[in-house]
């Protein structure tokens, strides 16, 4: 084997560490993989003989390429987008397999649209060392910040990611449950097990233009609202519970992308309204973050 056979090996052996890395810092796959390459061909210039540990020159330099990444999205700012069309590109997008997998089985939805909320620095400094437990004194040369700092960056996204809620913790998980039954019965069109679930005089809001054209905004009553949700059907694969201003909701996210938000409210172990919020307008001010474990 020559020099660079021996250091492709070498690389290969961490690739998939540093792509885990690199997804949860960006939410995207191509990207992630895009900063995987970038760190190959950064090591690639360098005499990798003189690195002394290169898993962690790897996942430092695939972080500082992420962190670009990050802050380029920042100072870009986001173009805006029709809702319709954000739907429309979602449900075009929702078809690769390899994404969606990696989403449900080592992220989370919620967690990569949590994660979309932090400042650059603090999901770096978060993801780094709760996720993949660097130590604070190797990620704050990355960030241009202090070991104290960087602690500090990382407590504030703890903070954000893990949220609160005023409920008790034990009416907290009974609603979990009851949000968790509405989202197994939406994904397999389940009407009865939906009729069970949701109050009799349950009420639907959505804002308008989410829906099909002569679709009312507010529909009553079990039997109505549960034809309704069956339309959500498709997108119901995308969609995990979550703390919605302190209560639990669910979030719709297909490839990590926040699509829409339900807010939902409980009594008596039913669903007795929900609203469907997808204006991109609303949905920066609601406060998203992880439910506990």
């Amino acid at each position: 084997m020559n020099g660079d056979d021996w250091l492709a090996a070498r690389f290969e052996s961490h690739r998939g560490h540093l792509r885990a890395v690199a997804y949860r810092m960006l939410g995207s796959l191509s990207e992630a993989e895009d900063a995987v390459q970038e760190s190959w061909l950064r090591l690639s210039r360098v005499e990798a003989d003189e690195i002394e540990n290169l898993g962690a020159w790897l996942t430092t330099v695939v972080s500082r390429v992420c962190l670009d990444l990050l802050r380029s999205r920042r100072s870009r700012g986001e173009e805006p987008v029709g809702l319709s069309d954000r739907v429309r590109e979602a449900d075009e997008s929702v078809d690769d397999p390899e994404q969606e997998a990696l989403l449900v089985e080592s992220v989370g939805r919620a967690m990569l649209v949590v994660l979309d909320r932090l400042a650059p620095a603090e999901r770096l400094a978060f993801v780094l060392h709760d996720l993949f437990a660097v130590p604070f004194d190797q990620i704050a040369p990355i960030v241009e910040r202090t070991p104290v700092t960087t602690k500090k960056l990382a407590s504030r996204a703890r903070q954000r990611v893990r949220g609160a809620s005023p409920l008790p913790g034990a009416e907290l998980t009974q609603h979990r449950q009851v949000v968790e039954a509405f989202l197994t019965a939406s994904r397999g069109g389940d009407l009865r097990a939906l009729l069970t679930v949701l109050a009799p005089d349950v009420v639907r809001r959505a804002d308008p233009a989410l829906l099909p054209p002569g679709a009312p905004v507010v529909v009553h009553g079990a039997a109505a609202v549960a034809r309704e949700t069956m339309v959500l059907g498709r997108r119901a694969r995308y969609a995990e519970p979550a703390l919605i201003n302190g209560a639990v909701g669910i979030v719709v996210a297909p490839h990590g992308r926040l699509l829409l938000v339900l807010t939902v409210e409980v009594r008596a172990n039913q669903v007795t309204a929900y609203e469907v919020i997808a204006d991109p307008d609303r949905l920066p001010r609601l406060t998203l973050a992880l439910l506990p474990d």
